[in-house]
């Protein structure tokens, strides 16, 4: 309990930060609220349904991408404008990092979720339908993304954030499978995950 509480207030104190002038709000906005809903559905089911101590740190690393995302924009991240200049990327690749969590934290939630709630009795099947359901997320907030440029004019510019790569969306979705892949090959040779299902409380 105290672990989730500390989790917690890292997560307020770096959206404090993400918040304080950031490029522009609306961008902000539209990249901080993935975070902000996970955790506030997380909060509110936490009495019914507990997950892994893993499960809490994946989600709060990826929710601290996206606020770190949303406060500077993924294509003028500094670290990685830094590792741009020291690998000569022709692009800020920062957000392969966010879609590379995209698969990797929806993996263990849906893996967690599928087997604790006895959904699926099967650690294969549990494997298979997460990697599906991380795809799914995947193409979904692609097609997201398209449709805010669509309502905009065209002018989400810093939403999108394809730098001029014409084969964004498709490596966003690479770097998501990826992802999903190293959890759930994770998940499958672990002895402590997908053994016994996950504490759930009515």
């Amino acid at each position: 309990m105290k672990t989730h509480i500390v989790q917690l207030m890292i997560f307020i104190m770096v959206f404090i930060w993400s918040a304080y002038r950031p490029h522009d709000y609306p961008t902000w906005c539209l990249e901080v609220l993935p975070a902000v809903v996970g955790v506030v559905i997380l909060a509110c089911t936490y009495s019914r349904f507990r997950f892994s101590k893993l499960m809490y740190w994946v989600v709060l690393t990826h929710a601290i991408i996206l606020l770190i995302g949303g406060h500077y924009t993924y294509a003028e991240e500094p670290v990685f404008n830094y590792l741009r200049g020291v690998f000569d990327w022709s692009r800020n690749n920062y957000d392969k990092l966010g879609h590379f969590f995209q698969g990797f934290s929806p993996a263990i939630i849906a893996s967690e979720l599928l087997w604790g709630l006895q959904i699926v009795r099967s650690r294969s099947w549990v494997v298979f339908l997460s990697g599906c359901i991380c795809m799914a997320i995947s193409s979904i907030y692609e097609l997201f993304e398209w449709l805010v440029a669509e309502i905009s004019n065209q002018q989400a510019i810093t939403f999108l954030g394809t730098q001029g790569d014409v084969w964004d969306t498709q490596e966003d979705m690479l770097w998501c499978l990826i992802g999903c892949s190293i959890m759930l090959i994770y998940l499958y040779c672990s002895k402590q995950h997908l053994q016994q299902p996950a504490t759930a409380r009515s």
